[in-house]
């Protein structure tokens, strides 16, 4: 049986929803400097700031894919009540061009689910956080075509939104080259886990409280980031 096949208990159907996935890179360059710890932290942050918001608790529905020793449905789409932050571990490649299409797929899955219950749903987020260059694709050839192909169609068709987070020591030119040409990656700054996670609570939350379909203004990620001008 199918994942579309199988009844999936949407908690808060009244509600319109936000289906956001975090794509983590837990390669084993993620144990230098503390990075996998910090992102475990942020994880357990994130759940605790969404879920003091009434409303965004009620709206926003959060997997996460990580790629390392392959790629995993590290959590499926539930509500944030719901969400039990993983202690996440650090080890192997970057397979990052087959977490990315996973995880359009999953956003096509979850759509279909809301479409299928009546559930009225905001632009869903794909939020990618990495250090490191994929280890799966090379720029130019199939797969990455593939990869780049996908991401920009789903923008382009308001299928999702795509955003790129750069931790030292990612190459910031090829995550330039894999985001949309509207949303440039950010390259994190040390140390600032928390404040992206809290950006993007806040970001959450703000959707939330939205109309759906409305052109929502994010706060810029100024104080935890810093623009790609590659």
């Amino acid at each position: 049986m199918s994942r579309l096949e199988e009844s999936i208990e949407i908690a808060n159907p009244q509600h319109p929803h936000c289906a956001t996935v975090l794509l983590l890179d837990i390669s084993g360059s993620m144990v230098a400097n503390g990075k996998i710890n910090q992102l475990n932290d942020g994880l357990r942050f994130f759940k605790e700031d969404v879920t003091s918001d009434e409303l965004a608790s009620k709206r926003v529905d959060l997997a996460i894919i990580t790629f390392g020793d392959g790629v995993t449905l590290t959590h499926d789409f539930s509500s944030m009540d719901a969400f039990n932050p993983p202690t996440l571990r650090a080890s192997g490649l970057t397979p990052m061009g087959e977490a990315i299409l996973r995880a359009i797929d999953l956003i096509e899955e979850r759509k279909f689910e809301y479409k299928s219950r009546g559930i009225d749903y905001y632009r869903p987020w794909i939020f990618l956080i990495t250090d490191g260059e994929p280890t799966d694709m090379k720029p130019g050839d199939a797969t990455w075509k593939k990869v780049v192909a996908a991401i920009n169609d789903g923008e382009n068709n308001k299928n999702f939104l795509f955003f790129t987070v750069g931790v030292e020591p990612a190459d910031m030119d090829t995550l330039k080259q894999l985001s949309p040409s509207n949303r440039a990656p950010v390259r994190l700054m040390p140390g600032k886990f928390k404040a992206m996670f809290e950006w993007l609570s806040k970001s959450q939350g703000r959707v939330s409280a939205s109309k759906v379909g409305e052109n929502v203004q994010l706060d810029s990620p100024a104080g935890w980031a810093e623009i790609s001008t590659i």
